[in-house]
């Protein structure tokens, strides 16, 4: 006659216990030799590494032992567990366990209780599996309230966002820090999403699925939904939210990724309309692409490539049917010569530039004098808040309508971000301001020649030269060439000073103790009437 057979089953809580003292192996080893003692003969061992939160058909192993039993319904096993905690940690579920064993003809025994079909052995089973349901529910309130406190004090206390990574720190425990170089991914989509440089969230996700390295789902894809999550995750802004625990822009003791102010952009960018995804095949092949007009029509030139002759050939065209110049192609170099024969023109003298250096000198003055201002009123604004909120705290304590007290919180929640928005502004100021002449070098650099940018070829510098310069897009016709654009603000402003100077003849003055001859910078100024009357 052949030994009875067994099945084993081991359970951990987490696989962090794998490990410990009452890790999944020292279960089975236990449970063995209670086998061998009995004469048993083990035929299969089930391991757990998931609670399942008292529902053992959310447990892969006890799903897998069940199916077992079931594949084998002539044979009578006999399932031992470890402890009875191991069993089922829920009176309930205690119960529908045994009931499912009972109906598979298995039965069941365990190293530290004896299960006894008598009414008192089910009374006392009845009591220990009732024991076991509440040290469960009391370990998940005592754990919770820990999280609660622990996120009021200012930690994250839930799965590192991407970009951060848990570390511990000296009077901080566990802590969240930058992880590097998904910190600086992060960064970049947020600020990319910001400007419009990823026209949509399709874009951050192609631009995410660029690193090899960025965490993907188990089918190695980048999920949109991963994308919105980590748009709208307040931890990256260095403040903690939680609906489940009643907090709303604290201040976090992490650092943050990005500012607040960019977090919001993001978040207006997102609840506006939705724009196309930029094309890939255009980017780094037509600088004035959506920066260059039609003149006849106004609408903006496409931009396209053709094969012929053993060669690429790239062009601009008018696309809008109605058009005179309609399906008529302007070659690319051609078009992008002409503006940047403009951009030669933008060269202000010397005399010029010393005087934009005294009109920086004063914006920069009155621009200090503006954020101590605005440092000010964020701390007004900060101490109203907190006697706002106080206020919708004492409504709270008093109101009894369910849906008035979500209105005061719903408020409350708006008022914390304010807040938190102040004081990012007020910890943002440089403890020591960066001296005028730092700042101002790069901008007298750029307006003193801005063609020297724009010779680099870099598209990407020319882009910005021609959004710089103009004020709007180029309007060009393929007979005339380029019309005289709006020139941006500070070229134009520099331009109206060489007029009114020329007028008063200082100009002359200027040309005789100087020496210097001014680049005709009038043109940027003036040349839109000469345009008018050739149009």
């Amino acid at each position: 006659m052949s030994n009875p057979q067994a099945i084993i089953y081991c359970r951990v809580s987490s696989r962090a216990q794998e490990a410990e003292g009452h890790g999944l192996q020292s279960q089975e080893t236990r449970c063995r030799e209670f086998a061998s003692s009995k004469g048993y003969e083990v035929a299969a061992v089930f391991p757990d590494t998931f609670t399942g939160g008292g529902d053992f058909m959310k447990r892969p192993g006890m799903v897998a032992l069940l199916s077992f039993l079931d594949a084998q319904p002539d044979q009578k096993f006999i399932v031992i567990f470890d402890d009875l905690k191991r069993f089922a940690r829920d009176t309930r579920f205690h119960l529908d366990l045994r009931e499912a064993f009972r109906n598979r003809g298995a039965t069941i025994e365990c190293l530290n209780f004896k299960f006894e079909d008598t009414p008192e052995g089910e009374f006392i089973e009845t009591i220990m599996a009732a024991q076991g349901a509440l040290e469960r529910k009391q370990n998940g309130r005592q754990v919770s309230q820990k999280m609660a406190a622990r996120m009021r004090n200012g930690y994250w206390v839930h799965n590192a966002p991407i970009g951060y990574r848990y570390k511990t720190v000296k009077g901080h425990g566990k802590l969240l820090i930058r992880d590097e170089p998904l910190a600086s991914i992060i960064v970049e989509a947020f600020e990319g999403y910001a400007s419009g440089r990823f026209q949509s969230q399709a874009e951050v996700k192609r631009f995410f699925e660029s690193f090899p390295d960025f965490p993907r789902a188990k089918n190695g894809d980048i999920r949109q939904q991963r994308v919105t999550d980590i748009l709208t995750h307040p931890a990256y802004t260095g403040h903690i939210c939680s609906e489940t625990y009643g907090i709303n822009w604290l201040k976090a003791q992490h650092e943050p990724l990005i500012t607040l102010a960019l977090f919001n952009k993001v978040q207006e960018r997102r609840q506006g309309v939705a724009k196309a995804p930029k094309r890939p095949d255009i980017g780094e092949t037509f600088v004035m692409r959506g920066m260059v007009t039609c003149a006849c029509c106004g609408a903006s030139l496409l931009s396209s490539i053709t094969r012929g002759n053993g060669g690429h050939y790239p062009y601009y065209l008018c696309q809008t049917k109605g058009c005179e110049a309609y399906g008529k192609s302007i070659p690319r170099d051609k078009l992008e010569g002409d503006v940047s024969d403009l951009i030669k023109t933008l060269q202000p003298t010397d005399t010029l530039m010393m005087l934009a250096t005294t009109m920086f000198h004063d914006a920069w003055n009155a621009r200090r004098d503006q954020a101590q201002d605005i440092l000010g009123a964020a701390k007004r604004r900060i101490a109203t808040i907190d006697k706002e909120i106080a206020t919708l705290l004492d409504r709270i304590m008093a109101a009894s309508n369910h849906i008035v007290i979500q209105s005061y919180e719903s408020k409350i929640g708006e008022l914390e971000q304010q807040k938190a928005l102040m004081a990012e502004t007020l910890h943002s100021q440089p403890q020591k301001p960066d001296s005028f002449e730092d700042k101002l070098e790069p901008v007298l650099t750029f307006l003193a020649n801005p063609w020297k940018l724009w010779e680099t070829g870099h598209i990407h510098a020319r882009r910005l030269v021609a959004k710089l310069a103009f004020a709007d897009r180029v309007a060009y016709d393929r007979k005339l060439g380029a019309r005289t654009p709006e020139i941006a603000l500070p070229f134009k402003a520099l331009g109206d000073v060489y007029t009114l100077q020329k007028k008063s003849g200082a100009v002359e003055k200027t040309r005789t103790s100087t020496g210097v001859t001014p680049q005709r910078p009038q043109r940027c100024a003036s040349t839109n009437s000469a345009t008018t009357a050739q149009s």
